[in-house]
């Protein structure tokens, strides 16, 4: 099975995954958007099991929905790596695209929020969009 490791900037913060994605997405909310800098977040889920290596701080957000996502960076450079949701932690994790630093990695499938996306960001042919979160 293949594995991948993602890491924070300074490479402190690390976390191995096995196989493939569940899924790949882009968020445009605006939380991701103040979260990342940018002007949406990349994220992949992968399932359990996965390895955490050094030492994370974490901040934990409540989505619009209610959800408690708990969003882990590096305490040394601040780059977020992962986010698991409260009551999910053990079957998925949420990790983001860039920190694996590879450009071969699989497009996104899903956008969410995209009643949030810039006007100039362009999806890959073929992304579902939707205008919040799915039901």
């Amino acid at each position: 099975m293949r594995s991948r490791t993602a890491s924070c900037s300074c490479g402190q913060l690390r976390i191995e995954v096995h196989g493939e994605p569940l899924g790949v997405g882009v968020c445009h909310c605006l939380a991701c958007q103040r979260r990342t800098g940018s002007v949406f977040a990349a994220l992949a889920a992968f399932a359990a099991p996965y390895e955490v290596f050094g030492t994370a701080t974490e901040y934990v957000r409540v989505g619009d929905q209610g959800g408690r996502f708990n969003f882990r960076f590096c305490p040394v450079c601040g780059s977020t790596v992962f986010h698991t949701e409260e009551g999910g932690e053990q079957s998925s994790v949420a990790v983001a695209v860039g920190a694996f630093a590879d450009p071969s990695f699989p497009p996104p499938e899903d956008s969410v929020y995209d009643c949030r996306r810039h006007s100039w960001v362009q999806l890959p042919p073929g992304v579902t969009t939707f205008a919040k979160d799915p039901p």
